[in-house]
């Protein structure tokens, strides 16, 4: 978000009275003379009644005032303006509707930037501009991804619980946008503020990450979840065991837990028919790590569908890019060049390790080869010399 920055070519004294005489003919409960206590003060009232002005709906004068009150904050040194900025957060999050809503995110947007990248003001003011980008659905504005966040933060670091605590309001504000990759990026980086000593007081958050990447209908990698600590912490419960199902497990593993427990799949939010769908892709990728070669027959049994789903099934996988194959249609099978592995394991490993050696001796074999051929091109050269 780009807000111009907003100078003022006055005392900030007077230009406090201006803004208490305008809001007075807005009609608000305030005075036009000057605190004798001063200028923190005039702020205070001023914030406690700049809503006046939402009452007209104007944008433009609206943002004028919340732009002239940011340009007075910021020039109160900060130990002495901790509580006007937090009066001014908290004014500004109240709901003024979708309009006034973006109004007031750019104003406190202004306010976040002014702020020296050292001061602690900053993580009360970014908490704030995420409840007004919930409400006004203008996430986009204020975070890029979680590498940019923790930028921002960087000169003035957060505590374990001011982390937690953004963590999981961000996360609530991605999914309401409807960015359920990056929501589930949250959710493993708050995972990842948990030590061995506090794991086990992040169960719900660790239970909401499990079931936000499992519902997440672009989400197909799950095995990194299985080495946090709070998910661990869960082995032997039933969310564990349903995480497993999507780590590793085929279909018909699903569809014996959900027949054993449909309440507690329901419970979790989740919708059994795309599990279901997620669960046929999972177990398609099972299927092509093992089978370069793979009938149409066996794809309809293993993923209990008709054997005319299975072209439009091959197509919804190939989009997914998950799986590079080619499909023929008159030989009824399915031609697999490569797939993501669902789990990466020592087996994994094992076999990456192999195909780089092969490179390698493949390599050296082209290069000897190299090496005769020029030898012998040189040979030629001198004797036609």
């Amino acid at each position: 978000m780009q807000v111009p920055p907003v100078f003022i070519d006055i005392a900030i004294e007077d230009q406090a009275q201006e803004l208490r005489a305008y809001l007075k003919s807005l009609g608000a409960e305030i005075s036009e003379e000057r605190s004798p206590k001063g200028i923190e003060d005039d702020l205070h009232k001023i914030i406690g009644v700049c809503d006046t002005c939402f009452k007209e709906g104007n944008e433009a004068e609206v943002e004028m005032v919340l732009n002239d009150i940011v340009s007075i904050m910021v020039l109160v040194p900060t130990e002495r303006a901790e509580n006007i900025i937090l009066a001014f957060c908290e004014k500004l999050t109240k709901g003024q509707g979708q309009k006034l809503g973006q109004v007031c995110l750019k104003a406190l947007w202004l306010l976040y930037q002014s702020l020296d990248e050292r001061s602690p003001m900053r993580y009360p003011v970014y908490y704030h501009l995420l409840q007004i980008a919930k409400q006004t659905d203008q996430i986009k504005a204020i975070f890029q991804n979680v590498d940019h966040l923790k930028q921002q933060f960087s000169h003035c670091p957060l505590s374990n619980e001011e982390l937690q605590k953004l963590y999981r309001l961000l996360h609530e504000v991605l999914l309401k946008s409807n960015q359920s990759e990056q929501a589930a990026k949250v959710m493993i980086e708050l995972l990842g503020t948990y030590t061995d000593k506090t794991a086990s007081h992040a169960r719900e958050d660790a239970i909401r990450c499990i079931t936000t990447a499992i519902a997440d209908p672009n989400t197909f990698l799950l095995d990194p979840l299985l080495s946090l600590k709070p998910v661990h912490i869960l082995k032997g419960q039933l969310i564990h065991d349903l995480l497993n199902i999507f780590v590793s497990e085929n279909l018909t593993a699903y569809l014996t837990f959900y027949k054993e427990h449909k309440e507690f799949v329901t419970n979790q939010g989740l919708d059994h028919d795309q599990n279901m769908r997620k669960m046929r892709l999972l177990s398609f990728m099972q299927l092509a790590e093992s089978n370069p070669e793979i009938s149409f027959d066996v794809i309809a049994h293993e993923l209990q569908i008709k054997k005319e789903e299975v072209e439009p099934f091959i197509i919804e996988v190939l989009k997914t890019k998950l799986v590079s194959a080619r499909m023929d249609q008159l030989a009824k099978k399915v031609f697999v060049s490569s797939t993501m592995h669902r789990t990466f394991g020592r087996a994994q490993w094992q076999q990456l390790r192999d195909l780089l050696f092969s490179w390698k001796t493949n390599l050296s074999v082209v290069q000897e080869g190299m090496k005769t051929v020029t030898a012998a091109q040189i040979e030629i050269l001198q004797q036609q010399s």
